[in-house]
């Protein structure tokens, strides 16, 4: 009866820890059905739709180098943060027009 006991407090034991070493993790995940790849927090289940999942990793800036380097994946450009506007041409507007 101790062994049984045992082994049921090490799997819960291995359960709870699994949950939370996931918590901070990022995982790329091909879409299929959006023809993109995403990055999720959570342990992606591949079926259907999602048809490949890559990782864990730590951070997400480690998430979107991986990103860039799946061949699956299409390019992705970072939108401008919303704090900072687009920079704009500075000579747009102001061209000088040659003497006639």
């Amino acid at each position: 009866m101790k062994d049984i006991l045992s082994v049921a407090a090490i799997v819960t034991a291995s359960v709870i820890g699994t949950a939370a070493f996931a918590e901070d993790m990022f995982w790329v995940v091909g879409n299929r059905a959006a023809n993109s790849c995403d990055i999720v927090t959570r342990n992606p289940v591949i079926d259907g739709n999602i048809w490949f999942g890559d990782g864990p990793y730590k951070s997400m800036s480690d998430a979107k180098l991986a990103r860039s380097t799946i061949r699956a994946c299409p390019p992705v450009t970072e939108p401008a943060p919303a704090d900072q506007p687009a920079q704009a041409d500075d000579n747009a507007g102001t061209a000088e027009q040659a003497p006639q």
